[in-house]
């Protein structure tokens, strides 16, 4: 029997038609039993040594897990993320791999958005204030007063401009694969979004090359003030930097949605000015549902061009 495993903390199988046409199938689904991030140790125990085809989530997927298993043929990711791939790795062995990254773009595009407003009009810490007896009269911002620096263009970033141009925000960008941005955004260097920008916000995949791309030295070009907003992969930015900047009062903010360990149990989980969520980015029902179901679909495909499954 071919076993399939789905590596992500949820999926619903039962509603999701291509999976069930490889149980129909005779393949062996298997799934996650943590029901969270996998180690590295535990996804190898998972795969064994007859696992086909991996539905993955965003465990380590190492040439040491990648060289354990000597089945494994296609792996497709549900999500947008390749990072914690051994891309190398895997062609080497001849695994074919997939992701999903239209599927998710609006679901992190929205979140973005939510971060962006519960930052600037400090929602979350009101929220505290009035459960401890509190009645805080805050002054935030507007976002349309706001200049927001987009890193990155691609299906979330492009989302991420759209909405706070309907907000009336000024939006530049920084994407060094573009020669020209949508309508209405400006490209610029780096440096220039940093200098410029009173929000910017992360929406790149993570290399070697953007490995804490906002450090110390990132913080101290941007403007006494501005906004950090990360939904995309927790290395780009150097959280005990971030924690300086924001305790030093530099930054007047920041929001996460990833970390560079998950869960996160850091000293950011002390800061006022900082809205912290768990992953949530493609956490919406409608967008997570179209993931799944374009994962699977790859999945599928990945196993006909092996000639495991009838086109």
């Amino acid at each position: 029997m071919n076993k399939i495993v789905i590596s992500t903390s949820s999926f619903d199988i039962a509603n999701n038609p291509p999976i069930q046409g490889l149980i129909e199938a005779g393949f062996e689904v298997v799934t996650n039993p943590y029901k969270r991030k996998l180690s590295e140790e535990e996804i190898i125990s998972l795969l064994g040594q007859d696992t086909i085809g991996l539905l993955a989530g965003i465990e380590p997927l190492t040439e040491r897990v990648l060289t354990s298993t000597h089945q494994l043929k296609v792996i497709s990711r549900c999500g947008t993320g390749l990072d914690s791939v051994d891309l190398a790795a895997a062609k080497r062995h001849n695994i074919a791999v997939f992701n999903t990254p239209e599927a998710p773009a609006q679901a992190v595009a929205e979140l973005t958005l939510g971060l962006m407003l519960a930052t600037l009009r400090q929602i979350g810490l009101i929220d505290r204030k009035l459960r401890d007896g509190e009645w805080p009269r805050t002054q935030g911002h507007l976002l349309a007063a706001q200049t927001v620096g987009i890193v990155g263009l691609g299906h979330i970033g492009r989302r991420v401009a759209r909405l706070c141009q309907a907000f009336e925000a000024t939006v530049v960008a920084h994407d060094p694969y573009l020669s020209q941005a949508q309508q209405g955004v400006s490209l610029m260097p780096l440096e220039q979004l940093l200098a410029e920008s009173d929000i910017v916000t992360l929406h790149i995949p993570y290399s070697a090359d953007t490995h804490h791309l906002l450090n110390k030295a990132a913080f101290s070009r941007m403007k006494s003030g501005a906004i950090i907003i990360n939904a995309a992969r927790g290395r780009l930015v150097d959280e005990a930097a971030l924690h300086d900047a924001l305790l030093a009062g530099h930054l007047k903010g920041a929001a996460l949605d990833v970390f560079e360990q998950e869960p996160y149990q850091g000293p950011l989980l002390k800061c006022d000015n900082i809205t912290l969520t768990s992953h949530i980015g493609s956490l919406a029902k409608e967008s997570r549902h179209r993931m799944e179901i374009e994962a699977a679909e790859n999945l599928l495909r990945g196993l006909s061009n092996i000639g495991l499954m009838n086109e």
